[in-house]
């Protein structure tokens, strides 16, 4: 009984508006139920009041579409994390070339010494692209529930 007279905030009444969105979009809701009921979600003060405006939506397609938007956001972190490691590669690549430019032009030691550490990153960098890409792969042919 307390938690339903906790008060909400602007994130729990967008939650449950995107939720009642989705509900209208997958065929749950009415277009006249919708707009009252987002009227209402934005409107409420309590748990207790945006809990009752999706109380009779079905719970397996809530606890689905949950599980969706959870894998999109794990989907999107996954990405962000190989691009930051593809960045740093190259920039530390850059870095080792440029270095042993400057090496070779001032002390005249040409050797390539940066490609060791390049091919021994590269190899850790293919083994987490490779991987990380075919999971997302296979998620992206799984069709999402609605």
């Amino acid at each position: 009984m307390a938690n339903e007279l906790e008060r909400v905030g602007t994130a729990e009444r967008e939650s449950v508006a995107a939720l009642l969105s989705d509900a209208l979009a997958a065929g749950y809701l009415e277009t006249e139920e919708f707009s009252e009921r987002s009227t209402a979600a934005y409107t409420a003060r309590t748990r207790g009041e945006l809990e009752a405006l999706v109380a009779d939506l079905p719970a397996t397609w809530v606890r689905s579409r949950a599980r969706d938007r959870r894998r999109e956001r794990h989907a999107v972190g996954a990405r962000l994390g190989m691009r930051t490691h593809v960045a740093a590669y190259i920039a530390g690549s850059l870095l080792m070339l440029g270095i042993w430019a400057a090496v070779g032009l001032s002390s005249g030691a040409w050797y390539f010494w940066p490609v060791w550490p390049i091919l021994g990153w590269g190899v850790g960098l293919l083994g987490h692209v490779i991987p990380v890409r075919a999971v997302l792969e296979a998620q992206s042919r799984r069709p999402l529930r609605r």
